[in-house]
């Protein structure tokens, strides 16, 4: 009998290795996998990059984990907030790296990795700093910017629902960064309010199939 669920956090992000990339959905602190998080917290993972939407809010969930001076690099498009200052602090010491990615794009690349896309070319940041050292072209009469998957090792996202098989369902703007990140990542794992019994979900209301999904625990 197949079946993906884990019966803690802590199994759940079992064998994430130092130098991993990990994808952590989440707007803020909607559909953040906080329960996820804190078990890599406690794994102990070391020199991670970090793919997520902002840089932590106060002292949990993603915030802690920079608290640990565990991760390396994030890449992220919103660094900086009233709440952000765990982040801000690590950046102005020098003791993590930050790659700015304008939201559109963070989602396009991350999206490219999981449909298999090797680059494209978008207008967004054309002619910015961010833009600097990136090939760029002429379509259709606008400059347009190189730009590359990113890929991960593990995403770690919060779904409402899933089934044994990892089906998953969401809660409305909870839902953001995660069905994406689920396809971009070599192992996805999903934080969910319930699990339920294969065939409870109706199949139209599906997000993230089963198949992108490696691991289920409910918290």
């Amino acid at each position: 009998m197949v079946s993906k669920v884990v019966e803690s956090a802590a199994a759940a992000v079992a064998g994430i290795e130092d130098g991993a990339t990990i994808m952590i959905g989440g707007f803020g602190s909607a559909g953040m996998p906080s329960a996820l998080v804190d078990a890599v917290i406690a794994q102990g993972a070391r020199g991670l990059t970090i793919v997520s939407n902002n840089a932590g809010n106060g002292d949990t969930g993603l915030a802690a984990l920079l608290k640990t001076k565990r991760v390396r690099k994030i890449i992220c498009s919103f660094p900086r907030q009233t709440d952000s200052y765990v982040f801000d602090a690590l950046y102005r010491a020098g003791e993590i790296e930050l790659e700015v990615v304008p939201q559109g794009n963070l989602v396009e690349r991350i999206r490219a990795a999981g449909a298999g896309i090797s680059a494209f070319y978008t207008p967004t940041a054309a002619g910015t700093t961010l833009a600097e050292g990136k090939e760029s072209r002429t379509i259709d009469g606008r400059e347009c910017v190189l730009e590359y998957p990113i890929h991960a090792d593990v995403a770690l996202i919060k779904a409402f629902k899933g089934d044994r098989w990892g089906n998953l369902v969401y809660r409305k703007t909870a839902r953001n960064f995660g069905p994406v990140m689920a396809t971009a990542a070599r192992r996805a794992v999903a934080q969910v309010d319930e699990i339920v019994e294969l065939g409870a979900l109706d199949p139209e209301s599906v997000v993230t199939p089963g198949i992108f999904v490696s691991r289920v625990v409910a918290v």
